[in-house]
């Protein structure tokens, strides 16, 4: 696998409009990118031409993020009551924009699409288990029948209760996009055995590294990558030990150096590859 694998996720890049994404991905040269949609279901207006520009520069659409309504990252708490599809009074308007940015996918031939789905509990006999099956099962109808696969991104439940949750939804459309650091950062695993547990199902994977906390309950940091505890050796020799054909797309969401440190993981993933 060459470097021509690598991409950048949109958000990474902060930007507000069209303009600001082509510039940025110029600026880190990458010819491949995560795009968030919700964004431009939402501020249309900010997006005009995006695809047909992104199209005449070379630059492909690897995946689209979809983003639930209502999600809060300020603590490991909040982030575990509010994320994904889990709460109750944001369902429809989530199930809303799903139905918005799978037009969007079909429309554009986009593939692959991912997400946070939520806190899935270990007790397959919680409430919020069948539920979370239940909306989730509905998200992935509604990509499938656009033409895209389902990815969930790594972090909030071990390897363990993730692969027992996939079994239990029995999909051959609903795969996974591993994070490394977001193992670290919700402190549920070592993100090496975890990608081994979960390797079979992973079909794109986060560039992003991460420092643990060192009290307990709390977040740790996300690092420029390379200088955090991710072992990227060993990350990148199973991802090649399994044949791994899918996209590695750098995520930064941290710092105010993003461009550079996105080039900073551009060039040393490169080096493995």
């Amino acid at each position: 696998m060459s470097a021509s694998a690598m991409g950048v996720c949109s958000w990474s890049l902060r930007p507000n409009n069209a303009d600001e994404l082509m510039d940025a991905l110029e600026a880190v040269g990458l010819k491949k990118v995560q795009l968030g949609l919700t964004p431009i279901v939402e501020e249309p207006a900010a997006w005009v031409g995006v695809f047909d520009r992104l199209k005449a520069s070379g630059i492909e659409i690897v995946s689209g993020m979809y983003g639930p309504k209502g999600e809060d990252y300020s603590t490991l708490e909040t982030i575990a009551a509010t994320g994904g599809l889990a709460v109750d009074e944001h369902w429809e308007d989530n199930r809303v924009m799903a139905e918005k940015v799978a037009a969007i996918a079909k429309a554009e031939g986009i593939e692959v699409m991912t997400f946070h789905a939520g806190f899935i509990p270990h007790d397959q006999n919680d409430p919020v288990f069948g539920k979370l099956c239940e909306r989730i099962n509905t998200v992935a109808d509604i990509f499938k029948a656009a033409g895209s696969v389902t990815l969930f991104e790594t972090g909030q439940e071990t390897a363990e209760d993730l692969n027992a949750f996939l079994d239990y939804l029995n999909r051959e459309d609903v795969g996974i996009n591993f994070d490394p650091a977001n193992m670290i950062l919700y402190g549920k695993g070592d993100p090496i055995e975890s990608l081994r547990k979960l390797i079979g199902r992973v079909k794109q994977v986060h560039v992003k590294d991460a420092n643990a906390t060192k009290t307990v309950g709390t977040w740790g940091s996300e690092e420029c990558v390379g200088t955090g505890e991710v072992d990227w050796d060993a990350f990148v020799g199973v991802l090649k030990e399994h044949g791994f054909g899918g996209e590695y797309v750098i995520e930064r969401e941290a710092g105010e150096s993003r461009v550079e440190d996105i080039k900073k993981a551009k060039t040393l993933i490169e080096s493995m590859l």
